[in-house]
């Protein structure tokens, strides 16, 4: 049984998986760590895993699986955990980020206690349009989300098969990760790691994925927050849009006793919008607090960790007593 599993994702750009492996298995190999790696590929990439098959011939600890359909890089790291055997998993874009001898260092600060250690590319050496870019992603993302990670696009991580378990994260939101167990209560821990020779290209992309990257921090800003207290978000919204619409139907009123017209005013239709708005975001925030509650039992939101404690726990037999007691005659 493998102790760690490095799952390699498929899904976007791909550099020769032969060489990537190659190149990354062989400092696990010199540290003495039993490993295994699972690729997970799209539809599309099926002809880029062909070369492993002989290495898997000659025995390499190696694993291919394969997407029905298009799925995404998140979908196939989390379908990929299902497969993984290591108590320590380990996430590798299939393009090279940092160094390998990075991967050690990551599996060694888990197995001294760390839940998730992730790698940061520093000192950056890319073009400085791609460190512009990580730095507002990265300003952004810790004004809305209260984030304490500086690379979050690195994807070489490695944690607890348990993080990935309990940590209900799907869709886009997995490359958050870090922040979802930071918020959870997990140890998450930073490790900084040279960056790549070949990850020193700038990178540019489309406006669509510009917008996309926004609308996931609005998402996450909600999911981070207020997950647990969606009345908390809606009331506020909602509260804001009611008070303003109150108060502009007491002018109007006002004004109307005056004699003044407000019947074909658009304010008077924008003050009725407004109330209408948020009463509605008021009860959108009570069904939220509803459905939480509904599933609470189900969910594990919080962790207790272990600040002090022994090896081995000794049970009251009842004859322990508190300062202060008495015994009975």
């Amino acid at each position: 049984m493998p102790h760690v599993s490095v799952m390699v994702p498929v899904s976007e750009r791909a550099e020769p998986l032969v060489e990537l492996y190659l190149e990354y298995a062989e400092p696990l190999r010199q540290a003495g760590i039993s490993y295994e790696f699972l690729f997970l590929v799209e539809p599309w990439a099926r002809e880029m895993a062909a070369p492993l098959n002989p290495l898997i011939a000659e025995g390499a600890p190696i694993q291919i699986f394969g997407a029905g359909h298009s799925v995404g890089e998140n979908a196939l790291l989390k379908l990929g955990a299902i497969e993984a055997r290591g108590e320590i998993v380990v996430t590798l874009p299939s393009y090279r980020r940092v160094e390998a001898d990075t991967l050690p260092k990551l599996i060694a600060r888990v197995r001294e206690g760390a839940d998730l250690a992730i790698a940061r590319r520093w000192p950056r050496v890319d073009s400085w349009v791609n460190r512009l870019q990580n730095r507002v992603f990265h300003s952004l993302l810790g004004g809305l989300a209260r984030g304490r990670v500086n690379d979050v696009a690195c994807g070489v991580r490695a944690m607890r098969r348990q993080v990935l378990q309990d940590l209900p994260v799907s869709g886009d939101f997995f490359r958050f990760l870090p922040l979802f167990a930071l918020r959870d209560g997990y140890r998450v821990e930073e490790l900084d790691a040279p960056q790549h020779p070949r990850d020193i290209g700038a990178r540019v992309f489309s406006p669509g994925t510009y917008l996309r990257r926004m609308v996931d921090l609005l998402g996450l800003f909600f999911l981070i927050r207020f997950t647990d207290k969606p009345l908390r978000f809606f009331g506020m919204v909602g509260g804001a849009l009611t008070a303003v619409g109150a108060v502009s139907l007491v002018v109007l009123f006002l004004q109307r006793l005056e004699g003044q017209g407000i019947a074909d005013r658009p304010f008077l239709l924008l003050s009725v919008l407004l109330l209408v708005l948020g009463a509605q975001a008021i009860a959108l925030g009570l069904i939220g607090e509803i459905i939480v509650h509904l599933h609470a039992p189900t969910r594990r939101p919080y962790r207790l960790l272990p600040l002090v404690s022994t090896s081995s726990s000794p049970v009251g037999d009842g004859r322990h007593k508190s300062p202060g007691s008495t015994a009975a005659p």
